[in-house]
């Protein structure tokens, strides 16, 4: 990749530390900057997987402090980077962010030193970077993601909405707060625009998260009651199975909500007929 393409950034991880006299911790996030375009994102684990392996780590783990942590840090981030000279792309605007967070946050979690790199896409450094140093560890997997989850899901239509030219084009981690509830959490994985109507793509585990698809029906609703002219799309590991009672209950719940259905071995084409429409 030539030089002159690539830009500085700086990373963060985030640590849960329960113990700190044992200095003992465990990846939980990662805080990504542009030092030059003023981005900042923050990616923190939120799969029951990821949560399930701190626990198994440390048994005592304060489950609920990690899954409200992800829309809790967003929230900060959000807020601070709207703050009279935070949205500015400086080192030290950033170093600033960063104390702010120390300071707010609970002793048990924590950041690590600040490291640079260069990348020329930012997205696919926040997804590398949360892929060495957070998701799930390596063993049968492909990728770096253990196989099947929400984040192997995710990380196969990255792919593929890359290779077909669209990811640009489209929205990543779209909250749903303004069309639900304040406060709401919940990101839809990619939002994209054609001709008035808005359109939605989220993964959906059918055999390690299926309950994730009630919040996504629950979630299609309520932005349908606010914009008309949606159309909603669930990414699944595999495709429906008729013989799977659970299969056969999410199947239903997305024809409810005319959330249409599209397996990893029809992604492809998916990505070139929405190709079409974008273009």
């Amino acid at each position: 990749m030539p030089e002159e393409k690539r830009r500085t950034m700086s990373y963060r991880v985030l640590r849960y530390t329960p113990n700190l006299i044992r200095d003992e911790w465990v990846n939980i996030g990662i805080i990504l900057e542009d030092d030059h375009g003023g981005r900042r994102e923050a990616r923190l684990i939120e799969e029951p997987g990821e949560i399930a392996r701190v626990r198994r780590l440390h048994p005592q783990a304060d489950e609920s402090l990690l899954r409200n942590l992800s829309s809790n840090f967003e929230m900060y981030l959000r807020r601070a980077g709207n703050a009279p000279g935070e949205g500015k792309s400086s080192a030290g605007n950033g170093d600033h962010l960063l104390q702010k967070l120390d300071d707010t946050l609970s002793n048990v979690v924590q950041f690590s030193p600040q490291k640079g790199l260069l990348g020329e896409d930012f997205d696919v450094e926040l997804d590398r970077l949360y892929r060495d140093h957070v998701a799930l560890p390596r063993g049968a997997t492909r990728g770096g993601f253990l196989e099947n989850t929400r984040a192997w899901i995710r990380a196969r239509l990255s792919d593929v909405f890359r290779r077909h030219r669209i990811l640009a084009k489209m929205e990543k981690g779209v909250r749903v707060d303004e069309f639900t509830q304040a406060g709401d959490p919940f990101r839809l994985d990619y939002g994209y625009r054609y001709n008035g109507t808005r359109g939605f793509v989220h993964a959906v585990s059918l055999g390690r998260d299926p309950a994730q698809a009630k919040v996504l029906t629950y979630t299609a609703e309520s932005i349908r009651a606010r914009l008309p002219k949606t159309e909603f799309n669930a990414v699944t590991e595999i495709p429906i199975s008729l013989d799977n009672p659970r299969h056969q209950f999410v199947a239903r719940l997305f024809e409810e909500q005319k959330i249409t259905l599209v397996p990893l071995n029809r992604v492809e084409r998916f990505a070139e007929d929405l190709r079409s429409r974008l273009n």
